[in-house]
């Protein structure tokens, strides 16, 4: 799994800042009962990016989409898999 250290370093390297907000944002959820690790489906798909760009700007949406593909792969995420929509298909690939 990567850390909140790990996701901001791979933004900064990459985009110059490490939208340290965007990171908050994805895992507020992060050991909250009742998600625990399972927070994951609550943003960590397209509707979430939606969201970061609408909340942060394009530049935020592509650090979160950077941040969502590093934690799905921990997961078993493939890039030939589907990326996750919203919530409920999130859950509906057996990811949590």
């Amino acid at each position: 799994m990567s850390s909140f250290e790990q996701h901001c370093a791979e933004a900064t390297a990459r985009f110059g800042n490490p939208h340290e907000e965007v990171h908050r944002w994805l895992d507020e959820f992060a050991g909250v009962a009742p998600y625990g690790m399972r927070h994951r489906k609550k943003r960590h798909h397209l509707s979430g990016i939606d969201e970061v760009r609408r909340l942060w700007g394009d530049e935020a949406a592509e650090v979160a989409r950077q941040h969502i593909i590093a934690d799905l792969r921990v997961e078993g995420w493939r890039e030939a898999d589907p990326f996750p929509k919203d919530e409920a298909h999130y859950q509906r690939m057996g990811l949590f």
